[in-house]
């Protein structure tokens, strides 16, 4: 068995930004089961959040993020990242990172429910892709050993302390066992579970699953967002339009060519993510269209192109000019709030075992993230862990447990229910229906049924797309069990039959295998 100091799974800004920190304090392998360039990192396209402007402050950053995460951020959580986002753009900085300027000043531009300008970019709407870039680069140059195309498989735990981790190498199909004194968890989210998402095929929630086997907490897992506008075009696979772009005055018009985002909210545009996405579902139920409009040909064309030079090259490619025409979009699943649970040191329950970026939950972001915070959110908790293994030698995370609900609770398998033979697509198409934006008791308790009786049938994984497919099984009954067991609607989750934000719902919900 192979020895490191720092095992981290996941190649993303996560992965990369953690072992950059990390090199320095001992060995650290990187495994990620595709190459090092596949993450969501590179999709990111507006930027990332920091009070470093004039007008700006972290208590402002604080209340923006407080009112968007709809009452169940964790207040210590958010003070901490709002506290000690500058120092760690000074991070990507030091990095290589080129961001942004204008007359000799980093560019700050406005997102839908920020108060005021604080999102920094490279590269226009490059922002990821830059961030990648640069880390990716540095890793790769550095003492950070790298194996790609090796996907993790199990945590191995002994009497409560994490010991290692066992993975498949796709290229000779042979497991190996690594040991390690700290295992940080950076696998990203879990898109892939739904029939439309931003997310690239490797968002299949791995780390959630990893960690809920190994007897992690996970928690609010009900709350998904959507992002209100990904292109919708025939044929095409659905393409983020950054929320940066409404940011700098694109307008919503329904397929009559009307604004309807004011008849809504008084926010229009700028509001938060789950109102806008839902907004526009209604919208299109309304009209009886499968997509609405962003529309920016009232910009002046140069502004368009080297403000959003991603964006406007792919839609071009597919023959829309989006200087001269409208941009079909609607919403898709993008983010996953949820997940393993963590304190203010990444650490869980798991002593030695962290998690970091999409995959973890801090408390940041609530019932509903406010956009460009998640980037930071990785560059402040994964310092935060680095941090902490440094200091002393960890213990089990804080004792989380008597919040929640267990998981055992879901219902069991039905035998007399009809399902058809699990195939990727029925499960993303299920997960779309019935626990998406909208849901319902009923929807919620059919779909849970459906996948306990998949998971009963699952068979033990021998290649990676059986590996994923039992894991997304297993987070998409995570997320539909703490959807059936939250009967409200607040932030990204909403139920038709409980509609309302109810106060005896303020709390989170902890799921733990039992």
């Amino acid at each position: 068995m192979r020895s490191y100091d720092y095992v981290i799974v996941g190649s993303g800004i996560a992965g990369l930004y953690t072992a950059l920190l990390a090199r320095n304090y001992g060995s650290v392998l990187i495994l990620t089961k595709g190459s090092i360039d596949e993450c969501n990192t590179k999709y990111a396209q507006g930027g990332i959040a920091a009070a470093i402007g004039k007008e700006d402050s972290p208590e402002l950053h604080m209340q923006d993020t407080l009112a968007a995460g709809a009452g169940l951020c964790d207040p210590d959580a958010v003070r901490i990242l709002v506290t000690e986002a500058p120092e760690r753009i000074a991070d990507l900085v030091r990095f290589g990172v080129p961001f942004d300027t204008l007359n000799g000043e980093v560019a700050l531009t406005r997102e839908a429910a920020h108060s005021v300008p604080r999102i920094l970019h490279a590269g226009g709407d490059a922002t990821g892709e830059q961030i990648e870039i640069s880390l990716s680069r540095l890793a790769r140059m550095s003492n950070v050993t790298l194996l790609e195309y090796c996907l993790v498989t199990e945590i191995l735990v002994e009497r409560g302390q994490v010991r290692g981790v066992r993975a498949l190498d796709e290229r000779s199909s042979t497991y190996e066992d690594f040991e390690c004194r700290y295992l940080i968890l950076a696998t990203g989210g879990a898109g892939k579970l739904y029939k439309y998402t931003t997310n690239p095929d490797i968002a299949t929630g791995d780390g959630v699953a990893l960690a809920y086997r190994a007897g992690a907490e996970v928690v609010d897992m009900e709350f998904l967002q959507f992002h209100p506008t990904a292109l919708r075009l025939p044929g095409v696979a659905p393409f983020l339009i950054s929320e940066a772009v409404r940011g700098e005055g694109g307008i919503l018009r329904n397929v009559d060519n009307y604004r309807f985002m004011p008849d809504y909210v008084p926010e229009a545009e700028l509001a938060p993510r789950d109102v806008v996405a839902r907004s526009i579902v209604q919208e299109m139920k309304r009209t009886g269209s499968e997509r609405v409009f962003l529309d920016v040909t009232h910009l002046p064309s140069s502004k368009v192109t080297t403000r959003f030079p991603q964006i406007f090259r792919f839609c071009f490619d597919h023959g829309l000019d989006i200087t001269k025409a409208l941009i079909p979009v609607a919403p898709a699943a993008h983010y996953m709030m949820g997940g393993v649970k963590t304190n203010a040191w990444g650490e869980t329950n798991i002593a030695g075992l962290f998690a970091c970026g999409e995959v973890a939950c801090t408390g940041v972001h609530g019932a509903n993230r406010l956009a460009s915070n998640s980037l930071m959110e990785v560059l402040v908790f994964g310092s935060r862990i680095l941090e902490r293994t440094r200091s002393k030698e960890t213990a089990p995370g804080p004792d989380y447990a008597g919040d929640g609900a267990a998981l055992c609770a879901c219902p069991p398998p039905s035998p007399s229910l009809q399902v058809p033979p699990l195939r990727l697509t029925l499960l993303q198409s299920l997960m779309w229906d019935k626990v998406g934006m909208v849901r319902s008791g009923e929807g919620l308790k059919e779909a849970l049924a459906t996948l306990a009786t998949w998971e009963s049938c699952l068979g033990k994984p021998l290649d990676r797309p059986y590996y994923e497919l039992t894991n997304m099984v297993l987070t998409g009954r995570i997320m539909a069990g703490a959807a059936l067991a939250r009967e409200e609607s607040r932030g990204a989750h909403f139920r038709t039959d409980f509609p309302n934000v109810l106060p005896t719902w303020q709390r989170r919900l902890t799921f733990r295998k039992h």
